[in-house]
């Protein structure tokens, strides 16, 4: 039986058999057997293709021994779970992001209590004057996702909140270029924090506010699924999301 969700992952990435196979080091006759004909790569290959093409190894084999390692990595990734943002450390926001060296990204709908933070403002200006690329996205006020995310929360404030938190950033836009502020008009399901291979995924439960639900703080490692899963998310929101205007500050 043929791969497909192979050869359809090899599509997406827009690589061939035999970039693959040169990347891998294997022969590309070797790659066409395990998408022509079903078989399953040694261990050290299904992890070296799965990376070369950015998903999960479990993704591409059903391998129970791969099934079983990769979960017990995904596992490992978690390094604590809160039950309520409430009652995440006040610091740990701020020290995650201060251990930055490459990238600093925060994809929420508004993240007005982090705008208001003078010293989070401070940490971002640090770190674009260095090397570390900062992304700050938010919800578009104006989208039904944002009007939707208010009801879910009980209330119908969120594109207030959001322009409250632009209002907060506008001392950045001018100063600072270099940091990106954009604007998605995406359904979240989890708000997002990442610096570097550390991250704090805020879910969005209905009913309650982001600020009443849980926080799982993960950590990169080789082999796991579960960063990886979110941080693509991040990457998706900020290739579709527009810049900043005037409009979306006042509302005028």
């Amino acid at each position: 039986m043929s791969n497909e969700r192979l050869r359809s992952a090899l599509l997406a990435q827009g690589v061939t058999i035999q970039e693959l196979a040169d990347s891998i080091e294997v022969n590309p006759k070797t790659v066409e057997r395990w998408i022509t004909q079903g078989k399953v790569p040694y261990r050290r290959h299904q992890y070296a293709t799965a990376a070369k093409l950015n998903v999960d190894v479990t993704t591409l084999w059903d391998d129970s021994r791969a099934v079983a390692t990769s979960t017990d990595m995904s596992k490992a990734e978690i390094v604590t779970i809160y039950p309520h943002r409430h009652m995440v450390p006040n610091t740990l926001w701020r020290e995650i992001y201060e251990r930055a060296e490459s990238r600093v990204d925060v994809l929420v709908y508004s993240g007005l209590w982090l705008s208001e933070d003078p010293l989070f403002h401070d940490l971002l200006k640090r770190k674009a004057e260095g090397a570390t690329q900062v992304r700050i996205l938010l919800g578009d006020p104006d989208c039904e996702a944002v009007r939707q995310r208010g009801i879910d929360e009980g209330h119908r404030i969120m594109d207030g909140k959001i322009r409250n938190a632009l209002v907060n950033y506008r001392p950045l836009f001018a100063s600072h270029p270099d940091i990106g502020f954009r604007l998605h008009d995406g359904t979240l399901y989890n708000s997002l924090f990442r610096s570097d291979d550390e991250m704090l995924v805020n879910t969005h439960v209905y009913g309650i506010g982001a600020y009443m639900a849980p926080v799982l703080h993960l950590r990169r490692l080789p082999g796991g699924g579960l960063f990886d899963t979110y941080a693509n998310s991040i990457e998706q929101t900020w290739g579709s999301a527009r810049p900043v205007s005037d409009h979306d500050i006042t509302g005028a």
